[in-house]
């Protein structure tokens, strides 16, 4: 009978430690409450608690990695896109995201996503693609300030994609070549202009002085002559040429008369 008694008492005594013995993780904090009050925030290490009147719950403190559901938005210009972001968050005061909020994680990632909704509902389409990194710092301003009564800091909000529907990618496209178009135009008239500038500043060079088209003659012959081609290019003065032509006006004239 006498041992039995001593088991009994050991089990009590073995169920008793179990109960008041707790191990907190150095990542982890442990918000304490005694009778229903909250009493503290205890850890990292081994944690005792007094059996059956206080009760602890733990709290990570290492960086949270949420990804936002993707939300279907109407931007300011009217483009229904479709938009998913992450968020990076950390707990820095575990007894307010214990005491101020119920399910912190939940609760911080729908607001995650009506924010996203509602930014992006306030910006353009152009804002959305091409200043991306200022949507992320709005996003991540409202959202830290929103979060802050309850322990949590955002660290860093990402959009991560933007989907267009079908058609505005047509025309997106159709846009960008036609962009891409006009430039090449101008480019090459820019070229012909340059080119148009180079070729008169060259031909008032060579109106100074009257042997240097004699010496561009004989450039093009060598530059033609180069390239092993049977043909044979001499350069004719056109002085050479006049006096043939006058005579052969002059015939044209006789026979008129």
């Amino acid at each position: 009978m006498q041992i039995a008694g001593i088991i009994v008492l050991a089990i009590f005594v073995l169920i008793v430690l179990f109960a008041s013995i707790r191990i907190v993780n150095e990542y982890e904090r442990g918000v304490v409450f005694r009778l229903g009050r909250y009493v503290g925030v205890r850890g990292p290490g081994l944690i005792l608690l007094i059996p059956f009147i206080e009760r602890m719950v733990k709290v990570e403190l290492r960086v949270v990695t949420m990804d936002v559901t993707q939300q279907e938005c109407i931007t300011m210009d009217t483009v229904t896109v479709k938009v998913d972001a992450v968020v990076y968050f950390r707990v820095m005061k575990p007894e307010s995201a214990i005491l101020n909020v119920e399910q912190y994680i939940r609760a911080t990632s729908l607001l995650c996503q009506t924010t996203l909704r509602n930014v992006v509902g306030q910006s353009e389409l152009e804002d959305l693609l091409a200043h991306r990194e200022k949507i992320n710092n709005k996003l991540q301003t409202i959202i830290d300030e929103s979060t802050e009564p309850w322990g949590i800091k955002v660290s860093m909000v990402e959009v991560r994609d933007v989907q267009l529907p079908d058609n505005m990618q047509k025309i997106m496209a159709a846009q960008a070549e036609a962009e891409r178009g006009r430039r090449a135009k101008i480019i090459a008239a820019e070229g012909e202009a340059q080119a148009a500038e180079k070729l008169a500043e060259a031909a008032r060079v060579i109106s100074k002085e009257p042997m240097a088209l004699q010496l561009r003659y004989l450039q093009t012959l060598v530059a033609i002559s180069s390239d092993r081609s049977n043909t044979v290019v001499f350069p004719l003065p056109i002085e050479f040429i006049q006096p043939m032509l006058q005579k052969i006006e002059a015939d044209k004239k006789k026979l008129g008369d």
